[in-house]
């Protein structure tokens, strides 16, 4: 059944598909999902009516309530009162601690977490070697200047040296990529400032830091796509080393110390 309908001040048309797979909340999770897609509903706009979206979808007004809610409570869309439903622009940070509660509760899924880090940002530096505009330039200058400062100090360097890696997200310039890294970011953050608090001891950890975050920055501000990516995939597999050989070192001394102990 095609019905059309007139939404803020623009036609939208819905298509109710026969599908007996799909429950009632599913039904309007996908009308959504649809409209979006197709560009029929946009940002901004007003969905129907409870009582017409309920009879347009061919589900009842409290499944139609309750997924509009689901939605508000995602950032997909706002309900407002004695105005009717608008269509939001979802904000992915509101996602973060949801994906850390979720994810936090699976074996391995840090790793895992990490492993899509690497390949969102591997695609952005080579999206930000060619998008990356001079304000873009200036905030990873920035954020490599942060490293700096902070270098001497785990936990507020590991926040510093995250953020260097957002700014390369973000000057990618890409929707998608931003979008899904801000969801996982909490996880993230995390688990980076765990890792570089693992590694503080770890000679000359200092030096290599700086300079290879450097090394990166210069490379995205050549706009060499190419070796931007070889130091990144090296910077990520250097880190995994350093933090592979600290977590080795740090269970030899506890040893020792038992040992210790158990001699005196």
């Amino acid at each position: 059944m095609v019905e059309s309908v007139r939404a803020m001040s623009k036609s939208i048309k819905i298509v109710q598909q026969d599908d007996a797979n799909e429950d009632g909340y599913d039904r309007v999770l996908s009308f959504l999902r649809d409209q979006l897609l197709t560009g029929r509903l946009k940002t901004g706009d007003r969905l129907l009516p409870e009582r017409d979206l309920a009879s347009a979808l061919g589900v009842s007004r409290p499944v139609i309530r309750e997924a509009l809610r689901a939605l508000a409570t995602l950032g997909a869309v706002e309900i407002r009162r004695g105005y009717g439903t608008v269509v939001r622009e979802p904000d992915f940070t509101a996602l973060a601690d949801y994906f850390s509660l979720v994810l936090a509760q699976q074996a391995g899924a840090v790793d895992d977490v990490m492993q899509a880090r690497i390949a969102i940002e591997r695609q952005a530096i080579r999206l930000a070697c060619a998008r990356a505009l001079a304000p873009d330039l200036e905030k990873i200058s920035q954020a490599l200047q942060a490293i700096k400062e902070t270098i001497d100090d785990p936990v507020q360097g590991g926040a510093a040296d995250f953020h260097f890696h957002t700014m390369i997200v973000e000057a990618a310039h890409s929707p998608a990529l931003s979008s899904v890294y801000a969801a996982v970011a909490k996880l993230l953050q995390q688990s980076h400032m765990e890792r570089r608090q693992l590694i503080a001891n770890v000679p000359q950890v200092d030096s290599y830091l700086i300079d290879h975050h450097e090394a990166i920055m210069l490379a995205i501000r050549r706009k060499n796509a190419s070796e931007a990516d070889a130091l990144l995939a090296e910077h990520f597999e250097i880190g995994a080393n350093l933090r592979e050989d600290a977590a080795v070192a740090k269970a030899q001394r506890l040893g020792r110390k038992r040992i210790a102990r158990r001699v005196s």
